[in-house]
């Protein structure tokens, strides 16, 4: 293959398939429309991928790594861990409305026949539980939180944060409108038990 060249067409099929996907979801899109789409040849995606499934999963990778370098770059900007768990769940909320072949993977049901969904999901969980161990860890040491279990704090955190996902990306300006966010995040620090 010409240097360059097939860096091009790479990206060009990537592109394509990431527009597609996104618009039409996994199921409807095919190999077919993701090659006009790039204006390639069937024979040259083949070239490059050896399925739809391969494509789809190239693309939820290159997807799952930007929104893991946002979060990181978003949680080092900040000292105060309540102002990192803050700026973690906003931010984490507002990616996943912007990567929507990504959290297509997390959410949709009939994915979860594909191997490396499955993998994809369990290691997103993981990873994100470990971040938010980080950062409740950070304000223990700190005197900010008060955890008896962290561990399970963390993955409660996570779990709820995948059940609010849906709610909150479709409510229109949720995310925008600071006053509801911050009534969750008082909720999520403070509880609803008078003290």
């Amino acid at each position: 293959m010409v240097s360059g060249g097939s860096d091009d067409t790479r990206s060009s099929i990537i592109g394509a398939a990431q527009s597609l996907f996104a618009r039409f979801g996994f199921r409807k899109t095919t190999v077919d429309e993701i090659a006009k789409a790039a204006h390639r040849t069937k024979s040259s995606v083949y070239r490059y991928f050896r399925s739809k499934e391969d494509i789809f999963r190239t693309i939820v990778e290159e997807e799952n790594q930007m929104l893991r370098k946002v979060i990181q770059k978003v949680i080092e900007a900040e000292d105060d861990p309540k102002a990192k768990l803050r700026s973690y769940v906003l931010v984490r909320m507002k990616i996943l409305t912007e990567l929507s072949n990504f959290y297509s993977a997390l959410r949709d049901e009939y994915l979860e026949r594909y191997p490396f969904i499955m993998k994809i999901r369990e290691s997103y969980l993981s990873d994100e539980v470990q971040l938010i161990k980080e950062i409740l860890n950070s304000g223990i040491e700190r005197g900010v939180f008060e955890i008896k279990d962290v561990e399970l704090t963390a993955f409660t955190i996570a779990v709820a944060l995948r059940g609010l996902e849906y709610p909150l990306i479709k409510k229109a300006g949720f995310l925008e409108n600071g006053k509801g966010f911050d009534s969750l995040l008082d909720i999520l620090f403070y509880g609803i038990v008078k003290r």
